[in-house]
């Protein structure tokens, strides 16, 4: 690792995407210009996600619909010694890349993630996100809206996210901490807090709470995914 940033890829899958999507673009192109190599994976979207990406100059690859299937395709398609998962909706603080190539060069951690805020109308938004970063850092447990990094080597040794369509961040970071446990920096991303909005805070921190549980007793994530929709 030399740690420059032409050795930091930034992935990001996507799926109809073109509400927010020009904010996402100029988040990106921050990083870009940075000298990160930015990869946007999309799903399948059926609005004017990938033309309009594209036409920016931003590299857009097709996989199967799906975050764990969207962003292995997308680390597998770069070089990049350090992969950095961002969710769309989630943006980095602005020296996220040297944040996460001088924690990453020559520690024994190979992997890590961000504090969260949570953006959005809500007055228990900033409660949620603290007790995310809290569970967080005692379990070495990590959520996607986080912002996972890890080394190349780690994301092959453990062949990536499982390929299912949810809970994959819980899942990767149960594998990852078998080799190692994570750097949690407490510079913070900002996620969106739409669903928390629209769906009600207290619901959804119950139906996230059940849907944890279930998955810790062998629930099959495809149950899960349908109740999360």
């Amino acid at each position: 690792m030399t740690g420059n940033q032409a050795d930091l890829a930034i992935i990001v899958p996507v799926l109809n995407e073109i509400e927010t999507l020009p904010s996402l673009l100029n988040h990106l192109q921050h990083w870009q210009q940075r000298g990160a190599e930015i990869v946007l994976v999309d799903g399948g979207s059926q609005d004017a996600t990938v033309k309009t990406a594209r036409n920016r100059g931003f590299r857009v690859l097709q996989a199967p619909r799906g975050r764990a299937l969207q962003m292995n395709a997308g680390a597998r398609s770069t070089r990049a010694s350090i992969l950095v998962f961002l969710h769309a909706d989630t943006r980095l603080p602005d020296d996220a890349d040297q944040r996460v190539l001088s924690t990453l060069t020559g520690v024994a951690q190979g992997w890590g993630r961000f504090d969260v805020r949570i953006e959005g109308r809500s007055r228990m938004l900033p409660v949620i996100a603290g007790m995310m970063n809290w569970r967080s850092r005692l379990s070495g447990i990590a959520t996607g809206d986080q912002a996972l990094f890890m080394t190349r080597d780690l994301f092959e040794r453990i062949e990536g996210f499982p390929e299912q369509p949810l809970m994959e961040d819980i899942e990767i970071s149960k594998r990852l901490k078998q080799l190692c446990q994570p750097v949690c920096l407490r510079q913070k991303v900002i996620t969106s807090g739409r669903r928390w909005d629209t769906r009600g805070c207290w619901p959804t921190i119950l139906l996230m709470w059940q849907l944890r549980w279930a998955y810790w007793r062998g629930t099959p994530p495809e149950q899960l995914a349908e109740r999360y929709r």
